[in-house]
């Protein structure tokens, strides 16, 4: 089932970190490499908080998109305005949960919600699952770098779009 949340408090934060444990264990080895596992994990859960609360959520008409399973979140991805249309970014599954579709009837969820409007996706390039996933539902590969909304230019990802 499809949720979808315009305010943080519209989420279950910490139903949401187990489906992003991963990155943010990564995130907090990058932030405080001299913790442990469980610390790390915590620091990159807390700036996450902190980016959703002070950044992403104050953005005009950002999404946070969610599906769950049996009460349970599995799989997330965050939208919010780009260029002539919506960047689908932070697309993941909870490690438990991988292989059983849940991104590709997320996505799909997302894109039959938003109608007729360009949704793109930076995807990384040797993310064979999430390319595959992402052309299950229709987007093609439109630059082969990815251009953020700052200005960033990542040549490691790919910029695909939806064709509706």
């Amino acid at each position: 089932m499809l949720i979808t949340a315009k305010k943080i408090q519209e989420l279950s934060f910490g139903a949401l970190m187990k489906v992003y444990v991963e990155d943010c264990l990564e995130r907090g080895r990058w932030l405080s490499p001299e913790e442990t596992g469980d610390r790390q994990i915590a620091v990159g859960e807390q700036e996450f908080y902190q980016y959703l609360n002070e950044v992403f959520f104050r953005t005009p008409d950002a999404v946070y998109a969610v599906w769950e399973e049996k009460g349970c979140y599995v799989s997330a991805l965050r939208l919010e305005p780009f260029r002539d249309g919506l960047l689908l970014e932070a697309l993941a599954t909870a490690p438990d949960q991988r292989r059983k579709g849940y991104a590709r009837k997320l996505i799909q969820a997302v894109l039959d919600q938003t109608g007729p409007i360009r949704i793109y996706s930076h995807v990384d390039k040797r993310n064979s699952a999430s390319l595959k996933t992402h052309a299950a539902c229709g987007f093609s590969v439109i630059l082969d770098y990815a251009v953020g909304i700052d200005g960033s230019v990542n040549p490691r990802c790919l910029t695909m779009c939806s064709q509706k």
